[in-house]
């Protein structure tokens, strides 16, 4: 669907599709040609380009295509690759790719007269732009990388509470019975270290450049510090620093359908969870090569240190429907790089 929605002109780029570019439910987003950095992040509003806002606020303007760093706390546009024209009855939402957010690469996309960031209203026409600001580490990206993800929506598909317990019963969607609350899957922290003792790693500041495009390229400990079980089973968040820690249910993804990990209560502490929370269809699947697979969480507390608890809730999983069930799953079979996770990092590091 996503390749005839290309087809018919609803999805149009300048350069054709790479051979997997197209993902089970979602399609990679590709950076464009320059980068601009800015003073601040905006949104455009109704009646206003983001190209007219980013000749108001840039700063200057350079060339990808023999690959830049960007600098922590830096907020940079980038212009992507592919452009829309969407049918009146179809939508679009995006978000940072799982690596992308694993790497605390802050990362959304604008839309020309928007008032939101990620969401594309139904029949848009007109470009569409990365906003990135890496937070912990710099990195380098060139013409081509990919950092986001879009995917497409027709009518409603989240399911209420019913549907949801109901294939709660029949798929097993976390390895809890009890687990289903309300319209999402509740996720809760783990802080337990059976794992071997590792409950988490924190980002190291003043490390090197990343590269984007590098796979298993970097040691761990030239970016991480591993973050061992306490005997009381908690941690506490430092503000301003960044975590990644794991989910202690296992979570699986039927064939049909795809999950969003959301926050599970905004008022029930000061952190953040996952930026990158889209699961596609497969997702720790038995029948895609997976036995449940942890959530990964990436973590940031915000004005104050903040106590986590073993257990404690921390997001939900929304399931939507999918239209149909994609021709190829998220799995091994397509080189999936976290079917199988535990706690893991992004794919840039090796072990």
């Amino acid at each position: 669907m996503i390749a005839a929605l290309a087809k018919s002109g609803a999805i149009r780029a300048a350069q054709p599709f790479a051979a997997d570019q197209i993902q089970p439910a979602s399609l990679d987003l590709r950076l464009g040609a320059i980068a601009y950095r800015v003073r601040a992040s905006f949104l455009p509003g109704p009646g206003a380009s983001v190209a007219r806002r980013i000749a108001e606020l840039k700063l200057h303007e350079f060339p990808l295509a023999g690959g830049a760093v960007l600098e922590t706390g830096c907020v940079y546009i980038v212009p992507l690759i592919e452009e829309l024209a969407l049918p009146a009855d179809t939508a679009a939402a995006t978000n940072p790719k799982s690596s992308t957010g694993r790497l605390d690469v802050f990362t959304r996309v604008i839309a020309d007269e928007t008032r939101g960031f990620d969401r594309v209203e139904p029949g848009y026409r007109g470009p569409l732009y990365a906003e990135i600001s890496p937070k912990t580490f710099p990195v380098l990206v060139r013409e081509g990388s990919r950092l986001s993800q879009i995917r497409f929506r027709r009518g409603a598909a989240v399911l209420d509470a019913t549907a949801l317990r109901a294939l709660h019963a029949r798929e097993r969607l976390v390895d809890r019975a009890e687990a289903v609350m309300g319209e999402g899957v509740a996720v809760s922290v783990d802080l337990s270290g059976a794992g071997g003792g590792i409950v988490g790693y924190r980002a190291k500041r003043h490390t090197a450049v990343i590269e984007m495009e590098r796979r298993a390229g970097y040691d761990i400990v030239d970016f991480w510090e591993p973050i061992a079980a306490r005997a009381d089973r908690s941690l506490i968040l430092d503000p301003g620093e960044f975590y990644i820690l794991a989910s202690t249910e296992a979570v699986q993804v039927p064939p049909g359908y795809a999950a969003e990990m959301v926050p599970f209560d905004p008022l029930v502490g000061e952190f953040r969870v996952h930026y990158a929370g889209f699961f596609d269809p497969g997702f720790g699947y038995a029948g895609a090569g997976g036995l449940g697979a942890r959530a990964v969480l990436e973590v940031r507390s915000r004005e104050v240190p903040f106590i986590l608890e073993h257990g404690q809730l921390v997001g939900r999983l929304v399931y939507e429907r999918m239209l149909a069930p994609p021709q190829r799953l998220y799995g091994s079979g397509i080189g999936s790089n976290y079917q199988a996770q535990g706690l893991k990092l992004s794919k840039h590091f090796r072990g």
